[in-house]
């Protein structure tokens, strides 16, 4: 007996200056993302940002997985200045992200958007971010917490739980809502830490925490992204 064809997931890759193993600046996705997607039963595929017809290049495409990396530029949420901690501001990343972002949520595609993924969506859709959340006490990097989900949601279906034990490394935040957006996940300080759209055409759900961190070892971490193939596949 044939078994169907794994769901095709498009990851969009991020640009390195930097990888030992290739000697030159790459494109790359984290490895523990990748293997989550396929432990999910899902095809990942990391594509390229491009400058070119977004629309086209996805219609192949059964989902998207939209990753964490470097900070979206400040000019494109209509800030004047630039904090002094924003780094890996890449102009042609940012144009690819976006227009994946805005795509997949007119088009119903299934989307599950990951720390820069919830704010590169939050961007495309009118809303704005931190740009540096401060000191120690307050930026989330290497820190481990917990994060209250809203019951009802689509992350809480995901998840199968209304609090979860989530990896974050940020030192960004959404401040403004983009349009449509609501809060479905929030840490103690009040961060918001997940994000969904009212009346999505498809399925769609947006974490600031790193979910693959732990999800080799968190069965709650690793439904998000069965959730996602599941969408795809359906």
């Amino acid at each position: 007996m044939t078994r169907p064809p794994r769901p095709l997931i498009a990851v969009p890759a991020r640009f390195s200056a930097t990888t030992s193993a290739l000697r030159f600046a790459a494109e790359v996705n984290a490895r523990a993302l990748i293997e989550a997607v396929w432990r999910a039963g899902g095809e990942p595929a990391s594509i390229h940002p491009a400058d070119t017809d977004v629309p086209a290049r996805l219609a192949r495409f059964d989902g998207v997985l939209l990753p964490g990396g470097g900070d979206l530029a400040p000019h494109r949420y209509g800030a004047a200045d630039t904090h002094d901690t924003v780094y890996d501001v890449d102009d042609l990343q940012d144009t690819f992200d976006l227009r994946v972002a805005r795509h997949a949520l007119e088009s119903g595609l299934p989307l599950l958007a990951v720390c820069r993924g919830l704010q590169a969506v939050n961007v495309a859709l009118g809303g704005t971010l931190e740009q540096d959340m401060g000191g120690p006490d307050r930026s989330h990097r290497h820190l481990r917490h917990p994060v209250a989900v809203r019951p009802g949601s689509c992350l809480e279906q995901a998840a199968g739980e209304q609090k979860v034990d989530a990896s974050c490394y940020h030192h960004q935040r959404v401040d403004r809502l983009g349009a449509g957006l609501t809060v479905t996940a929030t840490a103690a300080d009040g961060t918001v830490e997940g994000l969904e759209l009212a009346g999505a055409p498809g399925w769609f759900t947006a974490v600031q925490w790193h979910p693959e961190d732990t999800a080799h070892e968190d069965p709650v971490q690793q439904r998000l992204f069965d959730a996602l193939v599941r969408a795809a596949a359906e």
